[in-house]
């Protein structure tokens, strides 16, 4: 039997060789489609008012990881060192919890219960959450809270710790299960959980009775609510009171649901997600710009999942006390929790490749870990044969250590192809480029623009434009709407010299620069009809002194813009519609002639014919 120290040195081993492997993963990352969002959403609120922190973001009600991401873009604007070191100290934190919650779990089998934990921290299961920066300010404060609470109730209902020490748990596990719920709705599942977990450690338990004690007599289910009755009360109302929260707030509801599509989001999480993460897979991941990888295992190891778990679990109910419920419970957990989550995303339209990101796992892979060292603390089947247990001890040990080396292997497989798959993204490298042409543009007017299809689609405006986006620089230009120089940013990040695309044209105005004929209000007609929209105007003009003109279409709101004497170019978005721009001189005096002009979209201007 491993001793509690050497144990203890081993799972700090194997949680640093873990946040190695994470702080890799990191550095090939960047931010991803909603980081840019939360980011955004940063820029343009006060991180501390309720409109920002209590947003429903796609059906999420997540204060806390607002907050941390807002504060994060006060301190390091569009900068991926601090999201990155964040996701490892988070990642740091939920490891060592796990392990705290085996210890307590299964103080006597310690040497499965490092097993658990390379199971926790090797499965792909938990990658896919990591990387992306908005999903780990979801998930990682729930695992590690969800191994805080699950660890402190089992302490409670099993050893009854004396008062002073039962107030230290009660207090750390109400405080972690706030935490988590501030960061993910999803925590309200920890409640649940800790309660089985809880339940089935006193339902398989096999500490004698002290003489006189009564509360042996009664059920493993009553034992389990008394002994902890504060904590359940506490935790019970927090996860009403926040339900009730998150129904008034939240959007996940919204949209079109098919059950048929839910239960194929479901199969396929679990046939081609789970099942082949018991081998450490899949080996094989594919991208399609700009959505994250999905794993696409092999069917051998779809077939060896299978056949693996179901050998585990026929060996378990065979040798191990209660092995049935504990199965029933984390695979139960495992399939149920994909419930909620693909019915909200079961809209005709979705893929089902959906469910291979394997982002909505981390809080199943942490299931079966509890399941797992429920598993190795559970007493032997008193039915089973002892002596033929014994003989096989060793042998099966032996070819399930061997087993256990061959999945670590092919889960770090896994974990890699992953990351070389997340690697393979235009995101950095614009906002990259993007940061160094903005700070050219310090001080000057830049004109508003999304940024490319390939890092943030249209349907999270107003947070795709890099207004947004790069609002928190602090080199960085001002976004107006009125300059004589247009610069916008290309594809790839870079500064280009910018021009408009024609939807419509007009012709030069009466007169000439020597002889400017605008003195007054003045309609240009348009080449055609313009629908209600906001457009950006380009024309050259010339002007007999320095002053201020008024411009503006029809149904829009007028613009002022300012125009030096001479030959020069003006750039002006406006709002509206109709079949001609209005223009006025503001400034007492001023005569100008404009030439020919566009109205349409800035583009870069090598690009515009």
């Amino acid at each position: 039997m491993i001793t509690a120290r050497r144990a203890g040195a081993v799972a700090v081993a194997l949680i640093a060789a873990q946040l190695v492997v994470r702080a890799v993963l990191v550095a090939w990352g960047d931010f991803y489609w909603d980081d840019l969002v939360l980011i955004g959403r940063a820029s343009s609120h006060s991180i501390v008012s309720w409109d920002y922190l209590a947003h429903s973001h796609d059906g999420h009600f997540m204060p806390g990881a607002f907050l941390v991401a807002g504060v994060s873009t006060l301190i390091a604007p569009v900068q991926w060192w601090l999201p990155a070191a964040t996701l490892v100290v988070l990642q740091a934190i939920a490891s060592f919890s796990v392990w705290r919650m085996i210890r307590v779990i299964a103080p006597r089998q310690l040497g499965w219960g490092l097993a658990a934990l390379a199971f926790y921290l090797l499965t792909p299961m938990t990658v896919a959450a990591f990387v992306w920066w908005a999903a780990g300010l979801n998930t990682l404060p729930m695992q590690a809270a969800m191994a805080i609470v699950v660890a402190n109730a089992v302490i409670l209902v099993r050893d009854r710790p004396d008062e002073r020490r039962t107030r230290r748990l009660l207090i750390g596990a109400v405080v972690a299960f706030v935490v988590a719920l501030l960061f993910f709705e999803k925590s309200l599942f920890i409640v649940p959980v800790a309660f089985v977990a809880a339940l089935l450690v006193v339902r398989g338990g096999t500490h004698p009775a002290p003489e006189g004690d009564v509360d042996y007599r009664r059920s493993p289910l009553t034992q389990t609510f008394v002994r902890a009755r504060t904590l359940w009360l506490i935790l019970g109302g927090i996860f009403v009171a926040w339900t009730v929260l998150f129904l008034a707030t939240s959007t996940a509801t919204a949209g079109s649901h098919s059950i048929g599509q839910t239960f194929h989001l479901v199969w396929r999480t679990v046939n081609n997600a789970i099942v082949p993460s018991f081998v450490g897979g899949p080996w094989s991941w594919s991208r399609w710009t700009p959505s994250p990888p999905m794993g696409f295992p092999s069917v051998w190891m779809i077939v060896v999942g299978w056949l693996l778990l179901v050998a585990v679990v026929l060996v378990t109910v065979k040798v191990k006390r209660g092995a049935v419920a504990i199965w029933v419970c984390a695979l139960g957990y495992a399939v149920g929790a994909q419930i909620p989550v693909m019915w909200n995303r079961s809209s005709e339209n979705t893929a089902l490749e959906l469910a291979q990101t394997m982002r909505y796992l981390p809080d199943a892979a942490l299931v079966l870990t509890i399941a797992f060292a429920l598993l190795a603390a559970a007493p032997r089947d008193v039915g089973a044969h002892s002596a033929d247990i014994t003989a096989r001890a060793r042998p099966v040990a032996a070819v399930g250590m061997v087993g256990g080396v061959l999945v670590a292997v092919s889960a770090l497989v896994a974990t890699m192809a992953y990351g070389q798959s997340w690697r393979d993204d235009p995101t950095g490298d614009y906002l990259a480029n993007a940061r160094a042409s903005l700070a050219q543009m310090d001080g000057k007017t830049m004109f508003d623009q999304p940024v490319p299809l390939e890092v943030l689609l249209p349907v999270a405006y107003p947070n795709n434009m890099i207004s947004r986006v790069f609002g928190g620089l602090r080199k960085r230009p001002d976004f107006g709407n009125v300059t004589d120089d247009l610069q916008v940013l290309d594809p790839e990040g870079r500064l280009a010299r910018g021009a408009v695309i024609g939807l419509r044209t007009f012709s030069p105005s009466r007169g000439s620069c020597a002889r400017p004929r605008i003195d007054g209000p003045t309609e240009l007609p348009l080449s055609g009809p313009l629908m209600d929209w906001k457009f950006t105007v380009g024309f050259s003009y010339c002007a007999d002194r320095d002053g201020v003109v008024e411009l503006r279409l029809e149904g829009g709101s007028p613009v002022e813009a300012p125009v030096r004497a001479g030959l020069h170019a003006l750039y002006v978005q406006l709002e509206g519609h109709g079949t001609d721009l209005r223009i006025r001189p503001v400034t007492p005096g001023l005569r100008l002639h404009t030439g020919d002009g566009r109205v349409g979209e800035p583009a870069v201007a090598a690009l515009v014919p």
